[in-house]
């Protein structure tokens, strides 16, 4: 319909200006529709790039290889308002959960490569105290390390806990502040939410700079190495009592 109102128009300006009215175009292929998640996902790769590898503009993260049940469980807080973005909110309300977990099956065996991150332009100071916080935490604060939870090599740990590497600095920063304010929640108790609000402003600068310049790949001989994401988080010596978490769902096993 609208290419034809398009010929209408334009074989009515050329008649107007004593031109011959333009031929109207060869029917074109149809295009074959496949059958796919990949198909079906590609609203979500719009957005976080070529297979979830990540947007161009350091605000949408990568989502593929995170583990499954990290990604159904964050589908499902913006599906039901734990998580607040309106796009993702309109593109999931009408989703099942099974559905859902169909879409974070497809995203977590995406085994495609990581960049090298950029080289951080933060003081050699910020980034040791940034270091600190990721792996040893502050215990006169009672702030676990990161690693304590998203485990020790900071890339996750099955299948509940995302990794903290391979993310750019902006969305980092931006999560820790929507769990600071409650734009971003879990199910209570919301041990992160506690967390962010202990952090001071400085302590956030220092350990989004420090996660966002610390590889994923390290160069390690005879070939580089790819940290995985943990079977099970472990706690450091230096960690603060455990903090209590609420439990988020469990992902079902594959039919």
């Amino acid at each position: 319909m609208r290419r034809l109102a398009l010929l209408v128009l334009a074989g009515w300006a050329a008649a107007v200006a004593g031109a011959p009215a333009p031929a109207a175009p060869p029917a074109s292929t149809p295009v074959r529709f496949e059958d796919s998640m990949a198909q079906r996902t590609l609203a979500c790769t719009s957005c976080h790039g070529k297979e979830g590898r990540a947007g161009p503009d350091g605000y949408y993260p990568r989502i593929a290889g995170k583990p499954e049940g990290y990604l159904y469980n964050q589908l499902l807080n913006f599906r039901d308002g734990r998580r607040h973005y309106g796009l993702m909110t309109m593109l999931l309300d009408p989703l099942s959960d099974e559905y859902l977990l169909d879409i974070a099956r497809h995203f977590a065996r995406q085994d495609v490569p990581y960049p090298q991150p950029a080289a951080s332009t933060a003081p050699a100071d910020v980034l040791q105290r940034g270091r600190q916080l990721a792996q040893q935490g502050d215990r006169e604060r009672r702030l676990p390390a990161c690693a304590s939870c998203h485990g020790a090599t900071l890339t996750g740990v099955a299948p509940n806990v995302p990794g903290l590497l391979g993310l750019p600095r902006d969305y980092l920063n931006a999560q820790l502040g929507a769990w600071r304010t409650g734009q971003r929640r879990a199910h209570a108790p919301d041990c992160m939410a506690d967390i962010a609000r202990r952090l001071a402003p400085d302590d956030v600068l220092a350990v989004t700079a420090w996660l966002a310049a610390e590889p994923v790949v390290t160069p390690k001989p005879p070939k580089p190495t790819r940290r995985k994401p943990a079977r099970k988080a472990a706690a450091t010596a230096d960690d603060p009592p455990v903090l209590r978490c609420g439990t988020a769902y469990v992902v079902p096993a594959p039919k």
